[in-house]
């Protein structure tokens, strides 16, 4: 079964800076990195700046679409207009068929603010105690994790829709 979590930082640059631990924990075998992706939002910047990370991902990764289309609802949804925002509705229900609903998307609009950044993963085998107390260790603001289970169907129903 696979977790999507975001771990927000409270510094803009953070969650960048905590690729590389998230890496040297992938190698300890504390986290399985299926897919992952960064945002990071300057005080003075109207929107957050995301990617993709290329180098946590392997063969089972969703990809860049998928990325795209969950960043745009939770960060250009609210910024957009009506026809937008119908169009939105119905991607918004079929994320919601694989585990990703209203109030995750919600909770981190409300959380993932200017100033701040994030990394978004999609993961498996975390020993999450773990990746808590190494990130807190690196002298990084401690981060806030926000976490959506998904169940094997969700997973493989996530993989379908954003395949090719």
């Amino acid at each position: 079964m696979a977790t999507l979590t975001v771990w927000k930082f409270d510094s803009w640059d953070a969650a960048n800076q905590a690729i590389g631990t998230l890496e040297a924990l992938a190698k300890q075998g504390l986290i399985k990195v299926h897919d992952a992706a960064s945002v990071s939002w300057q005080p003075e910047a109207r929107r957050p700046k995301t990617r993709q990370i290329r180098n946590l991902t392997g063969a089972g990764a969703i990809g860049g679409m998928f990325w795209g289309m969950l960043f745009g609802l939770i960060f250009l949804m609210p910024l957009a207009g009506a026809a937008i925002g119908a169009a939105s509705g119905a991607l918004a229900g079929s994320l919601a068929d694989v585990g990703i609903d209203d109030d995750f998307i919600k909770a981190t609009r409300d959380q993932i603010t200017p100033g701040t950044s994030a990394l978004f993963l999609m993961t498996s085998d975390a020993v999450q105690d773990k990746v808590k107390a190494t990130f807190d260790a690196t002298g990084l603001q401690k981060p806030q994790l926000i976490q959506s289970n998904l169940s094997t169907e969700q997973e493989q129903a996530l993989r379908e829709m954003f395949a090719g």
